[in-house]
């Protein structure tokens, strides 16, 4: 992920590593030596939302999920990084949650089967037919992977800034292996998109974009090669190496899975209250999960530490919320009903005196709050709390509840939440609020809202044979994951036919989710 207006979001995310808490920020160990292992109990069923939530989860799920329908381009497909605005350029990672939404609009009765075919099919036939090749300017991808940012009207890479992007490709490939998954009828077309996703995925060549120590590259450019950056560690990064032990074709090692886990024993650890594997925007807590269910499942490292992902990551929420309660920034409105960090918009690079003091504000920045790192200069993100109702609905919801009542005149519009707000921002009479919405911020809330209320999207890519095959090759097992299930039952290329049969699974929620709120 990179800025969005500069088109370098991993250097945000990096730079933000190096400086740490260099904004008003507690230090990893100012912090209750007495942490606990785990939150209150979840209400992991949407039967216990009050009528007002519903009533608001109603709302907001169709109204983002309406960001995507009007935003993608109904004759290529391509979807911008942010609408409605200037900025003219398409995101791949955008167009791998449009491809999801599609299927989540079909569900709730947004949108028909046939307009969701319709969309998907000119989305994947546009992808196949865009050139790869390592030119500088004449291609929208290289060795199957995308880049970062296309040019809308052609396309094709955006410009020389934007680099092939190995996290923003996989985000791309998440939703077409969604759309493999999900279009499971016997038809013409539903055949072909099982074949599309199929060849697209199977092109990605990620034993290329792979260094010598196994770790995945995060990208690669005609003029500078391989950016020296690489994915390790826990954060959003899973899902890449997750689809590349998957691939029939260009598989990854079980190393590479070994290599990425290398330093959690570094971020493991307690902050504000709980113990867990730390990243500090929420972000990396959401993207992999939006698609993977890792309830009950473990690799060999959540084993001995007697935890899973997703509870993990549930932790990371509460201390976030206890983040804000104890709000060591002195920021304006923070508390247990608000709260949220992670990578989005702000006030700008500027400076403002804020109750006496001289405060420093950011534009696009990766904000978060951990023991790796914290920066936070009062923006709250609403995506960073919404986007985590299916870890701890039970404090999400009275959350996105009060942001609503407070901020909504200026928060709450025609897509639901806007990116980001500032309450301690002045901006004549009132705060600083964004006027756009960023695909990869609008994602995360509807994705998981729908896994929340119905575990839609978990349950279409658990029948999945790839997702399965590079779960079962990082060493996971448990949960959905049945024992008798290995590697090698994984056919090598399915077929249309194998595909949907594989996906006439009993449990099936595509066209009748259960628990439906």
């Amino acid at each position: 992920m990179y800025p969005r207006k500069t088109g370098k979001h991993a250097a945000v995310f990096i730079s933000a590593l190096l400086y740490g808490a260099s904004l008003a920020s507690v230090p990893a160990h100012a912090v209750d030596a007495k942490a606990t292992t785990s939150a209150s109990t979840p209400s992991a069923a949407p039967a216990n939302a009050s009528r007002a939530d519903t009533i608001l989860i109603d709302d907001l799920e169709r109204r983002t999920f309406q960001w995507f329908w009007d935003a993608g381009d109904p004759k290529t497909g391509l979807v911008p990084d942010r609408y409605p605005s200037g900025q003219t350029f398409s995101s791949v990672a955008s167009i791998g949650f449009g491809l999801t939404a599609y299927g989540i609009g079909v569900t709730r009765g947004y949108i028909t089967r046939e307009q969701a075919i319709d969309r998907t099919l000119v989305t994947l036939r546009y992808l196949m037919r865009s050139p790869q090749n390592d030119s500088e300017d004449d291609a929208a991808g290289y060795n199957g992977l995308y880049y970062h940012f296309l040019n809308r009207e052609t396309g094709k890479r955006f410009n020389r800034d934007i680099e092939l992007s190995s996290i923003d490709t996989a985000l791309l490939m998440q939703g077409i292996l969604f759309s493999q998954s999900f279009y499971d009828h016997d038809t013409p077309r539903e055949h072909e998109i099982r074949d599309l996703a199929d060849q697209l995925y199977r092109r990605v060549n990620w034993q290329w974009i792979t260094r010598p120590d196994n770790r995945l590259s995060m990208g690669w450019s005609p003029e500078h090669q391989f950016i020296p950056s690489y994915w390790e560690g826990y954060s959003e990064g899973m899902m890449a190496y997750i689809l590349g032990l998957g691939s029939p074709s260009h598989p990854l090692a079980p190393a590479s899975w070994q290599a990425w886990l290398a330093t959690n024993d570094r971020r493991w650890g307690d902050y504000y209250g709980q113990t867990f594997l730390n990243f500090a925007p929420l972000f990396g807590h959401q993207y992999s999960h939006a698609w993977i269910d890792f309830r009950g499942v473990q690799d060999a490292w959540a084993r001995a530490k007697r935890i899973d992902y997703f509870e993990n990551s549930r932790r990371a929420v509460y201390a976030q919320q206890a983040y804000a309660i104890a709000n060591p920034g002195k920021w304006h409105d923070y508390g247990p009903t608000m709260w949220g960090l992670t990578a989005c918009d702000g006030p700008g690079d500027t400076t403002q005196p804020i109750d006496g003091q001289s405060r420093r504000f950011l534009s696009y920045s990766a904000r978060g709050a951990g023991r790796d790192y914290t920066q936070d200069d009062g923006t709250v993100a609403p995506t960073a709390a919404a986007g985590s109702i299916a870890f701890a609905p039970e404090i999400v919801l009275p959350t996105l509840q009060n942001m609503k009542a407070r901020y909504g005149e200026h928060i709450y519009g025609r897509y639901g939440f806007v990116d980001a707000f500032n309450p301690s921002f002045r901006t004549g009479q009132s705060f600083w609020s964004d006027n756009e919405y960023l695909g990869i911020d609008q994602g995360p809330i509807l994705l998981m809202i729908e896994n929340w209320r119905s575990g839609l999207v978990w349950n279409v890519m658990k029948r999945n044979p790839y997702i399965r095959t590079g779960m079962e090759r990082a060493g996971f097992e448990g949960g959905w994951l049945p024992a008798t299930t290995t590697a090698a039952n994984v056919p090598n290329r399915p077929s249309s036919t194998q595909v949907a049969q594989d996906h006439a699974s009993p449990d099936r929620t595509a066209a009748n989710p259960a628990g439906h709120s």
